[in-house]
């Protein structure tokens, strides 16, 4: 395993990159931070820059403007990036598949590991995404 890989595992920075949402999932994500959940005793933190993360927690629909943005975060981070798509308008485009502003979903913009899909997802499903993650990491998936 790689040791950038292996790093990962125990300590993990993340840029909350959103393109265009509705904010219910980055309420969520925020919520996730609280003490109520404590993810940093995981080895979860976040990043004030994609410059110094590790994994990127993309919410909202892609348009025209955000496109090019997340392709330019995604150059960023520091590779090997993870990325992880969170809730239903970032992995499918549910309501806005047809809309003239959405040109395609994110997966087609940057290459995503983890799918954690709800209307905004819970902080529990996004815990049991990033450990999806690890797994995945860890070569146990």
């Amino acid at each position: 395993m790689n040791i950038k890989l292996k790093a990962l595992t125990k300590s993990i920075c993340v840029f909350h990159a959103a393109t265009s949402p509705c904010n219910n999932c980055d309420i969520e994500i925020l919520d996730l931070f609280t003490p109520r959940y404590d993810v940093e005793r995981l080895g979860i933190t976040l990043a004030g820059s994609a410059r110094h993360a590790d994994v990127m927690f993309v919410t909202g629909v892609p348009n025209y403007k955000t496109k090019e943005r997340i392709k330019q975060l995604y150059n960023q981070v520091a590779k090997p990036c993870l990325v992880v798509a969170i809730g239903n308008c970032a992995c499918g485009r549910i309501l806005f598949r047809d809309s003239y502003n959405s040109p395609c979903p994110v997966d087609e913009i940057i290459p995503v590991d983890v799918y954690i899909p709800g209307c905004p997802p819970k902080p529990e499903a996004m815990i049991a995404g990033v450990a999806k993650l690890i797994n995945k990491l860890e070569g146990k998936e």
